[in-house]
C-alpha cells in the first residue's frame, strides 16, 4: 500500500512512502485487539483501593447483649458489618491487576488495529516537522490543513522530538506517540493516524 508524503500545508511533496502488507493488510483479529486492549486497561489500574474489614475499624469487642432471650437475633461487637460504622464484608483490597500476553498475540493485536485504519482511510503520511520552539498553533494549522481538526488524532514519531511533542500537549484531540511505543489501545481510541515520514519504516519493521 502506498501513500502521498503531505506537508504541513496539506499539499502532496511528490514523494511516497510504502506501508508493508504485513503490518497494514493483515486478516485483523477482532479477539486478539479486545484482549490488548484489556490488558492496557488494566495496566493503567494503580489497584490502591481498600476498605477495612472487622478487625481493622475502630470500636468496642464488648458483647452488645446477651445471647438468647432477648427475642432479637444473635449478635457480636459493634464492629460487625451489620451495624453501621462496622467492618465491609468482602471489601477491596490492594492488588495488582496485569496479566500476561504473548508477545505474538500482541504484535497480531497491533497489526489487526493498523490494517483497520488502513482500510478506513484514517492514515495520512506527512514530512518531517522541525520546530524551533514549542507552538501550539502550528500544530493546530497543521491539523486544519490535514482536515483532523474535528478528529482524534495519533501523532507517530520516528524519534523523539521534544518541540513538538511539547507542541501538541496543550491540545487535548492530539497525542504524540514514538513509532516504537505504538499501542493497540492508541490506535482505536484514535479517529486518525497522522504518521511523521519515518515513522513507517519503523512499524515495518517491528510488526513484520
Amino acid at each position: 500500500m502506498e501513500l502521498a508524503v503531505l506537508n504541513t500545508q496539506g499539499k502532496e511533496t511528490g514523494r511516497k512512502v510504502v506501508l508493508s502488507d504485513a503490518v497494514f493488510g493483515v486478516e485483523a483479529n477482532d479477539h486478539a485487539i479486545y484482549l490488548d486492549v484489556k490488558q492496557y486497561l488494566a495496566d493503567q489500574r494503580q489497584g490502591t483501593h481498600k476498605s477495612k474489614q472487622r478487625n481493622e475499624v475502630a470500636g468496642s469487642t464488648r458483647k452488645l447483649k446477651r445471647q438468647k432471650g432477648t427475642g432479637g437475633a444473635r449478635c457480636g461487637s459493634i464492629k460487625s458489618p451489620l451495624f453501621v460504622g462496622g467492618g465491609r464484608v468482602f471489601g477491596p483490597v490492594p492488588r495488582d491487576y496485569s496479566f500476561k500476553l504473548n508477545k505474538k498475540l500482541k504484535q497480531l493485536a497491533r497489526r489487526s488495529a493498523l490494517t483497520y485504519k488502513a482500510q478506513a482511510g484514517a492514515i495520512c503520511v506527512v514530512e518531517p516537522i522541525s520546530m524551533d520552539a514549542p507552538k501550539t498553533k502550528s500544530i493546530v494549522a497543521m491539523a486544519e490543513a490535514l482536515k483532523v481538526a474535528d478528529k482524534k488524532v495519533l501523532l507517530v514519531l520516528p524519534d523523539s522530538n521534544v518541540n513538538l511533542q511539547l507542541s501538541c500537549r496543550n491540545l487535548p484531540y492530539v497525542k504524540a506517540i514514538l513509532a516504537s511505543n505504538v499501542n493497540t489501545y492508541e490506535v482505536m481510541n484514535a479517529s486518525a493516524l497522522v504518521m511523521v515520514e519515518g515513522a513507517e519504516n519503523i512499524l515495518n519493521t517491528m510488526l513484520a
